[in-house]
C-alpha cells in the first residue's frame, strides 16, 4: 500500500482504541492498514482482539454531507441484516464526533474480491465462472429490492413524495451547481432534450424497495472460488426508491458494448462474460421488478451518471481535477447523454 494512503493517525488509533473499550468491543487494535483513500471516503483493515474488522469513515477533508453519509450507510447495513442481500455485517457504529472528529463504522471484513481491480485466479481459468457470475448478480440485485425495510432504520431516512417525480429535476440542479466563470452546464448540450423525454414518458411509482444506488461490477465484491457476490459495497447512494433504476443502472454500465465506464475491468478483459439480456432473466427469475419500461430507467441511469460524472470536468476547469480525469470523464458524460437519447429513441444500444 502506497505511503500517501490516508490510514488512522496515531491519535486516531488512541482514540478508537479507548472507545472500543467503553462500548464493550474488545480491548486491543491492532494491524490497522488502509484498504483504499483519498478523495473519497476512507476505509481501513484492523483487529479488534484478533477479530478482523473494517472501519469505514469520511476523507481526511470530509464534504459537508460527510456525516450524514456514514449515519446513511448505518442505517443501510442494519436494515439489511438478516437479509439475502449480500453485504458486510454491522458492528458498530460512533456518532460522537469526540472520537475521531467524524462518523465512522466498523464492519466484517468480507471474503471477496473487486473484479475492478483484482482477479481471483480460479476466474482466470475457467471462462463458465466469468459467465455466471453475471447472473448471479443480477439474482442478488432482485433480492435487494425485496428486502423487507418497513419500520427499519432505512425507512427513517426515506423522502416523502414520488421518487421517480424528483429525479429530473434534483439532477438538472445538481448539473447547473457546476456552472462557474470557466463551465457552462449548457456545454452538455443534448441534456434537455432527455430530460423532457424522461418527464413526458415517466411511469409511475411502484411499490417502493431498497436501491443500491450506483450498481456497477466496481461495487461489489465477488466470492473468490464460486460465481457469487460476496457483499455490495459502498453504499453512499443507497435509499428507498425503485429498484428497476438499480437495474438500468446495472445495464448501462456493464462492461459490454457499449462500455460506458468501463467497470470490472479486471473481469472483463478476461472476457465470456454473460449478456444484458442473460441479466435481465436473471433479475426476472429471482423475482425482481417487472420491466416493461426497462428502456425508462435505463435512460434515466444515463441521464443521472452522466450528470454525475460531469462535475469533474467542472472540477478541473476550476483548477481543482486534473487534466486526464477531467477530460476522460467528459467524454464519458457527454457518450451517457448521448447514449440515453439513443434508448429515448427506441434505438436503445443497451440489449
Amino acid at each position: 500500500m502506497a505511503d500517501d494512503v490516508p490510514t488512522l493517525t496515531d491519535a486516531d488509533q488512541l482514540a478508537l482504541r479507548e472507545w472500543v473499550r467503553a462500548t464493550g468491543l474488545g480491548s486491543r487494535v491492532t494491524d490497522v492498514e488502509p484498504l483504499t483513500g483519498g478523495s473519497q471516503n476512507i476505509v481501513v483493515r484492523l483487529r479488534v482482539d484478533g477479530r478482523p474488522m473494517v472501519l469505514r469513515r469520511p476523507p481526511l477533508h470530509p464534504r459537508p454531507t460527510s456525516d450524514k453519509t456514514m449515519l446513511r450507510e448505518i442505517a443501510v447495513l442494519q436494515t439489511l441484516t438478516g437479509t439475502g442481500a449480500p453485504h458486510p455485517a454491522f458492528i458498530a457504529g460512533c456518532e460522537d464526533l469526540d472520537v475521531l472528529g467524524v462518523v465512522f463504522y466498523l464492519m466484517e471484513e468480507v471474503d471477496g474480491f473487486n473484479p475492478g481491480n483484482e482477479m481471483a485466479q480460479p476466474y482466470a481459468d475457467d471462462p463458465a465462472l466469468r459467465h455466471d457470475v453475471g447472473p448471479a448478480y443480477a439474482a442478488s440485485l432482485a433480492r435487494l429490492g425485496n428486502v423487507d425495510w418497513e419500520g427499519s432504520p432505512l425507512a427513517a431516512l426515506r423522502r416523502p413524495g414520488s421518487f421517480l417525480a424528483r429525479q429530473v429535476p434534483q439532477f438538472l440542479g445538481l448539473l447547473q451547481s457546476y456552472r462557474h466563470d470557466a463551465y457552462d452546464p449548457g456545454s452538455l448540450s443534448d441534456v434537455p432534450r432527455l430530460a423532457t423525454w424522461l418527464e413526458d414518458n415517466r411511469p409511475d411509482d411502484g411499490e417502493p424497495g431498497v436501491m443500491h444506488g450506483d450498481a456497477h461490477l466496481n461495487n461489489v465484491l465477488l466470492r473468490r472460488d464460486r460465481p457469487e457476490l460476496a457483499a455490495f459495497i459502498d453504499w453512499e447512494m443507497c435509499t428507498i426508491g425503485e429498484p428497476l433504476l438499480d437495474l438500468g443502472w446495472m445495464l448501462v454500465c456493464w462492461p459490454a458494448e457499449p462500455n460506458t465506464i468501463d467497470a470490472g475491468s479486471e473481469l472483463a478483459a478476461l472476457g465470456g462474460l454473460a449478456s444484458r439480456a442473460e441479466l435481465v432473466e436473471a433479475y426476472t427469475a429471482a423475482g425482481g421488478r417487472r420491466t416493461q419500461r426497462l428502456d425508462w430507467f435505463k435512460a434515466l441511469a444515463c441521464f443521472k451518471l452522466g450528470i454525475v460524472i460531469e462535475g469533474t470536468w467542472s472540477r478541473y476547469l476550476a483548477g481543482q481535477a486534473s487534466l486526464e480525469a477531467g477530460q476522460r470523464l467528459h467524454a464519458s458524460a457527454e457518450s451517457l447523454i448521448e447514449l440515453g437519447t439513443r434508448v429515448s429513441k427506441g434505438d436503445d444500444p443497451f440489449v
